[in-house]
């Protein structure tokens, strides 16, 4: 039988206030990033379940239900960190300056079209690893070459910033299991 924890919208809209009160804007209020990528239509929800869409159960995160816990715990720590913020409106930034023609040496077919621009990756790169490091780049390969859930909706470099911050946080959900599990 289903209960509300088979679903992780309802998980994380039953367990906002008990988990991460710091969200729910009753106490310290949602975190500045959290609010920018909401108002840019990604939310908390977003970033979880997409995390889940390439979930494979690992030693202390055996199902879904545990990885929710945890990666709200990492998406939490994540989004308040001052130089992720700063990475991952660089990239929404860099993104709006390319669709205008802004960018030097960047037409804007060559933007729509891609070829020969890696940047987008390498930013995502950057925030994967600065949150979990080597680890934290292995999974953004994996949610890059697939891009699930809303990192298919995105654009070409929000979606590697937005995939690199859950990326780096799935990363550490499945290190922080496996360190729990070994005591």
């Amino acid at each position: 039988m289903a209960t509300w924890l088979d679903n992780p919208a309802i998980w994380i809209k039953r367990c906002r206030c008990c988990l991460m009160p710091e969200l729910t804007g009753k106490m310290i209020g949602d975190p500045p990033l959290l609010r920018y990528l909401e108002e840019r239509g990604v939310t908390l929800n977003d970033l979880v379940e997409t995390a889940l869409v390439l979930f494979v159960p690992h030693p202390g995160v055996e199902n879904k239900e545990k990885a929710t816990q945890i990666i709200l715990d990492q998406f939490r720590d994540a989004l308040t960190d001052v130089n992720v913020s700063t990475l991952v409106v660089a990239c929404y930034r860099a993104e709006e300056d390319a669709k205008a023609g802004l960018i030097p040496n960047l037409t804007i077919e060559r933007f729509m079209g891609r070829p020969g621009l890696v940047t987008d990756e390498l930013l995502g790169i950057t925030i994967a690893n600065y949150i979990a490091g080597a680890r934290g780049v292995f999974e953004f390969i994996r949610f890059d070459q697939n891009k699930p859930g809303i990192l298919a909706k995105l654009g070409p470099i929000t979606n590697d910033a937005v995939g690199g911050l859950i990326a780096g946080c799935s990363s550490n959900m499945y290190s922080q299991a496996t360190r729990q599990s070994s005591r």
